[in-house]
C-alpha cells in the first residue's frame, strides 16, 4: 500500500516536473537574452543622448562616451561621409548587436561576445532546473511522509479487522488524524462492541438453557427412579424405560455443549506462554513506563498451552490495561504449571476492587472508576472461547488468574515420519 501512494505521488511530481521545467528552462534561456539587448539599447539610448554629429567629429576626449560602452563591448559610430570608429574591445566574431539611429543619418552600434550571454543563460537555466529537482525532492519528501501516513493506518485497521474476526472484541482508543480513517475506527468499534454483547448474549443463553435443562432433566430422574419401584411390574417397566431414554437425552445435550465448546476453540493451538507473555509485555512496557511505572515478566521455558494465539494475547493485555487504568505499583505478569494446568496470573500493587463489586467484577457495565466496563468481561469471553477460565483470586491486592489447559501431546509432536526414513 505505502510503496503504491509513494509511486503514484512521485509520478504526478515528476510528470509536473516535465511539463513545468521544460517550457520554464526555455522560457528563462529566452529571458536572458531580451533582457541583454535590452540593456544594450539602454546603453545606446544614453550614449545618444549625450552627443551629436559635431561631438562626434571634433571632440578629442571621448572618455564619457567610453564610460557608456558595457566593460568587453564595442561600440561602432557611423556617421555619412565618414570611416567608422570603433571605442571598446574586439567582441569577435559572434556578438550580440543592437544599433541605434542618431543625427542625419548616422547610427550607434554597440556588441557583446556572444559568450557572456550563453554563460549567463547556462547559470539561470542550471538555477532553474536545480530548482525544478529541489521540487521533484520536496515532493518526494512529502509523498514518502503522506504514504506513512495513510499506510500505518490502513495496516493498522486490517490488523484490527483480523483481531476482530478473532475474537478480540477491545476498541481501540486511539484515532488517525484522517477523518475518513477515524470513521472507519469507529464503525469497527461500534461492530465489536455489538459482536461482543452478542456473543455474550448467546454463551448466558446457552449457559441459562443448559442449566433449566439439567434441572428439569434431574427433577424428571428423581421421579422415574421412584416410579421404577412401583409394584405394578408395567409401570414399573415404563418407568425404566423412561429412564433410560432420560440419561440418553442427558447425554445428547453434554455431547451437544461440548460440540459447541470444541467449535469455539477451533482456533487453539500450541501456544509458548513465554514467548507469547513477552509480546504482551513488550506491547503494554512503554505505556506503563512513561506513567512510572513497571512490568515484570516471570514466565519460566517449557510452558506450552492449547489456546488462540490472539485471544490469548488479549485477554492478558485486557487484564494489563485493567492494573493500568485501575491499579498502582508495578503489574507483575507470571506463569506456573499446576498438574493439567498452566496457570497465568496479573496482579499490582493498588487498593484492589470493592468489596460490594467483586461478585460482578466480570460483568458488562460493571467499573470501578468511569470506564466503559468492557474489558474484563470480554478478557473472560475470550478466554473461556478456547476452553480455558478467568477468575479473580484476590481482591485486595487484585489478583486475576488464568487458568488454560495443557497442550496435548499430539499438538506439540510434529506429523509422523514416512514409511522408510532414516531416524
Amino acid at each position: 500500500m505505502r510503496r503504491r501512494i509513494l509511486q503514484s505521488t512521485l509520478l504526478v511530481v515528476m510528470i509536473t516536473a516535465l511539463v513545468l521545467g521544460g517550457p520554464l528552462a526555455f522560457t528563462t534561456w529566452k529571458l536572458v537574452e531580451d533582457i541583454t539587448r535590452a540593456e544594450l539599447t539602454s546603453a545606446l539610448e544614453r550614449i545618444v543622448a549625450r552627443v551629436d554629429d559635431d561631438q562626434i567629429v571634433d571632440q578629442a576626449d571621448r572618455a564619457a562616451i567610453s564610460l557608456a560602452v558595457p566593460v568587453g563591448g564595442r561600440l561602432t559610430i557611423q556617421v555619412p561621409g565618414r570611416p567608422p570608429e570603433m571605442l571598446g574591445a574586439d567582441v569577435g566574431a559572434e556578438a550580440v548587436t543592437e544599433t541605434l539611429p542618431f543625427g542625419s543619418g548616422g547610427s550607434l552600434t554597440l556588441a557583446e561576445p556572444l559568450s557572456t550571454m550563453r554563460a549567463q543563460q547556462i547559470q539561470v537555466t542550471v538555477i532553474v532546473l536545480l530548482l525544478v529537482l529541489l521540487s521533484v525532492g520536496v515532493g518526494a519528501f512529502v509523498a514518502t511522509v503522506t504514504a506513512r501516513r495513510l499506510a500505518h493506518p490502513l495496516s493498522d485497521v486490517a490488523d484490527r479487522a483480523a483481531r476482530l474476526g478473532a475474537g478480540d472484541f477491545r476498541p481501540a482508543p486511539h484515532r488517525y488524524g484522517v477523518p475518513e480513517l477515524d470513521r472507519v475506527s469507529d464503525v469497527l468499534d461500534a461492530s465489536a462492541s455489538a459482536l461482543a454483547e452478542l456473543v455474550q448474549r448467546e454463551r448466558a443463553l446457552v449457559g441459562d438453557v443448559s442449566h433449566q435443562l439439567r434441572s428439569r432433566l434431574t427433577a424428571l430422574q428423581l421421579r422415574l427412579d421412584e416410579l421404577s419401584t412401583h409394584p405394578d411390574p408395567s409401570a414399573r417397566r415404563e418407568a425404566l424405560a423412561a429412564l433410560e431414554q432420560t440419561e440418553r437425552l442427558t447425554q445428547v445435550l453434554d455431547d451437544l455443549l461440548e460440540a459447541a465448546r470444541l467449535a469455539r476453540a477451533a482456533g487453539a493451538e500450541p501456544v509458548d506462554l513465554r514467548a507469547g507473555l513477552r509480546s504482551v509485555a513488550d506491547e503494554w512496557r512503554p505505556t506503563l513506563r512513561s506513567a512510572g511505572r513497571q512490568l515484570k515478566l516471570r514466565v519460566p521455558d517449557g510452558l506450552m498451552a492449547r489456546a488462540t494465539p490472539a485471544r490469548l494475547r488479549e485477554a492478558v493485555g485486557a487484564l494489563v490495561e485493567n492494573a493500568m487504568r485501575h491499579g498502582a505499583g508495578p503489574v507483575t505478569l507470571s506463569a506456573r504449571a499446576r498438574d493439567d494446568l498452566l496457570i497465568i496470573e496479573v496482579t499490582d500493587s493498588g487498593q484492589g476492587i470493592p468489596e460490594e463489586l467483586v461478585p460482578h467484577v466480570f460483568d458488562r457495565g460493571v467499573s470501578v472508576n468511569s470506564s466503559t466496563g468492557l474489558g474484563l468481561a470480554l478478557a473472560r469471553a475470550l478466554v473461556e472461547a478456547d476452553g480455558g477460565r478467568l477468575e479473580l483470586s484476590r481482591a485486595r491486592p487484585p489478583l486475576f488468574t488464568i487458568f488454560l489447559p495443557v497442550a496435548r501431546a499430539e499438538d506439540v509432536v510434529g506429523p509422523p515420519r514416512p514409511a522408510g526414513t532414516p531416524r
